[in-house]
């Protein structure tokens, strides 16, 4: 029978590691005389980060003393403790390749029900000492796994562990784990899981998205690396923003972009290295030349030089179309929510609407400071008045005199200020719309909580967001943004490395371990938690170049992308970081 050996607590601390705050609860030491296990915690017991910890999903962390030896033979060590793997009971038995999501178990008086296996995470390497631990735990089949609290009760090690009910499937928790981490997808084991009642609803949403993507329809090809494009017209749509049309180099047709996708281009003549940009495609959908809408910025290195010195005939090179912020079909209402250069997007799934002759009701919503700098303004109308069910609303932040349209006449109902929860509730968008916002942070966000608030729901909301995507960070302290620069110290000799949505471009120092690392040193947004190339948070489109890898990722990524926490540049390399 399986033994409860240890109970182990820790409060969350704040731990110095390459430079950073992290706020962890990993450091767990154990107790002796009873604790009560509640719905939440153990008492006495806390996690730091309870986006990936903690919560009645997880509230009892398990690991096996026969894992504590197999680990301390691999590593070579002697001087493991109890709670040394964060865990909160240390148990004799219940091994993660015998023991069942859904299985229930009566320690003392509590019961509990296994939900998950452990998350893999950067901080039980941290506190081990031993780096690539994360990734080790998911190959070598050894995570460990979290337990609900059925019925609250005390524990005490020595207690008994009684298996009280077998869960549905005979999934095991390393069987889980594989199949979310590991190469190989088994079919009948993900219909399996997504039948487990008790599967925590992190994990089974994991696995309904690997359901999703066996049948998503696959995305139009584009072409590895840049290529030469010749720029064939240059049109100012408004003082502050022009439109560059692009065609193939070599004359050949281009792929198709999906609304809404955007292009990277770099720029010669803008700066030494060639600085690199991304831009949202303005163009209609097949269209035999690209469209990028570029607004003037007095310190934007690119887009003076565009604005200034750009000439027909001239060659750019650019990455082929990306990005997830595309139109989807479907027949619900639309909204196309944009403020100021945000309008570029969401004009091409206007573009893709009109072609398709939709009749679904489509709202266009436009913010502008005057109508001199509203750019698209007459191509929107013009589409949107050959659409049956089309609704469209401007507002002038700085325009107080009034506007054609605003009384009934021809075009859009014009609105003065910036829109308001009350005025946006008048104009009726339907509850069932998906939304499209693209525009400054801040006006999305606005957007985003006041559509949330008037009925829609918040994953029917879809942002475009300008330069770096928001980091993600597990545990750190937060500190005062800093906008992206060079590492500090020498500067690296190896390849040059461009962080594309930052605007940076920096040379490799072998002192980084990855370029994860010499990001994190930039002070370029981030996204990671494992940090071992288990989990593919990091995943990142590579433009350019080739890496390597170390170590190796359990699941190597897609084509043309690249995980970061352990890759490490082979030649010069553009990420779209």
């Amino acid at each position: 029978m399986a033994t409860l050996l240890s109970v182990n607590i820790g409060m969350p601390k704040d731990v110095s590691w390459q430079g950073r705050t992290v706020h962890t609860g990993v450091w767990k030491h154990a107790v002796t005389g009873p604790r009560t296990a509640r719905r939440l915690n153990i008492d006495g017991d806390g996690q730091g980060d309870l986006q990936g910890h903690g919560g009645e999903q997880r509230a009892v962390l398990v690991y096996q003393i026969q894992s504590y030896a197999y680990w301390q033979d691999h590593f070579g060590r002697s001087d493991f403790q109890y709670g040394q793997f964060g865990e909160n009971f240390t148990v004799d038995g219940l091994p993660d390749d015998d023991v069942c999501i859904g299985d229930r178990y009566r320690i003392g008086e509590a019961e509990f029900e296994v939900t998950q296996p452990r998350v893999t995470c950067y901080r039980v390497g941290m506190r081990l000492g031993e780096p690539e631990l994360p990734a080790l735990l998911v190959s070598h089949h050894r995570p460990g796994f979290y337990l609900r609290v059925i019925t609250e009760g005390e524990v005490e090690a020595g207690d008994a562990i009684v298996k009280t009910r077998t869960g549905p499937g005979a999934l095991t928790v390393a069987d889980a784990d594989a199949l979310l981490y590991l190469p190989g997808e088994d079919p009948d084991k993900l219909t399996r899981a997504l039948a487990i009642p008790a599967l925590s609803p992190g994990w089974r949403q994991s696995f309904q998205d690997m359901a999703s993507g066996r049948t998503a329809a696959p995305r139009a090809e584009g072409w590895r690396g840049f290529r030469p494009m010749r720029v064939t017209r240059i049109v100012h749509e408004t003082p502050s923003v022009l439109s560059v049309h692009l065609e193939a180099g070599d004359g050949s047709v281009l792929p198709v972009a999906e609304a809404g996708q955007y292009i990277t281009l770099r720029v010669d003549g803008a700066g030494d290295p060639a600085p690199v940009r991304s831009y949202s495609l303005s163009s209609a959908p097949g269209d035999p030349a690209y469209r990028v809408s570029v607004k003037r910025e007095e310190l934007g290195l690119v887009s003076r030089y565009l604005h200034a010195d750009l000439r027909p005939g001239a060659v750019l090179e650019a990455a082929a179309p990306r990005g997830d912020f595309v139109l989807s079909p479907g027949t619900e209402p639309v909204l196309l929510v944009s403020a100021g250069i945000g309008a570029t997007p969401v004009t091409a799934m206007l573009h893709r609407l009109a072609a398709e002759h939709t009749l679904r009701p489509v709202w266009w919503i436009h913010v502008a400071r005057t109508p001199a700098e509203h750019a698209f303004a007459h191509e929107a109308h013009t589409l949107l008045a050959a659409l049956p069910h089309a609704h469209e609303h401007v507002f002038y932040t700085a325009d107080t005199e009034g506007s054609p349209g605003e009384s009934g006449g021809i075009g859009p109902a014009i609105h003065h200020g910036r829109p308001t929860l009350d005025g946006l509730a008048a104009l009726g968008p339907p509850a069932d719309a998906t939304a499209y916002l693209c525009g400054p942070v801040s006006f999305m966000a606005a957007m985003r909580d006041m559509l949330t608030t008037i009925g829609l729901a918040g994953d029917h909301i879809h942002t475009e967001l300008f330069g770096a995507l928001a980091a993600i960070t597990p545990g750190l302290t937060p500190r005062p943004a800093v906008a992206p620069h060079p590492p500090p110290g020498e500067s690296g000799t190896g390849p040059l490395l461009t962080f594309a949505r930052s605007g940076l471009s920096v040379r490799w120092s072998p002192r980084y371990r990855s370029v994860l690392d010499l990001a994190d040193a930039c002070d370029v947004p981030t996204r990671w938690s494992c940090r071992t190339g288990v989990c593919h948070t990091c995943v990142t489109p590579l433009l350019a170049g080739e890496v390597d890898y170390s170590p190796d990722p359990l699941e190597p990524p897609a084509g043309g992308e690249v995980l970061i926490c352990c890759a490490r540049p082979r030649d010069d390399v553009v990420l779209d970081l």
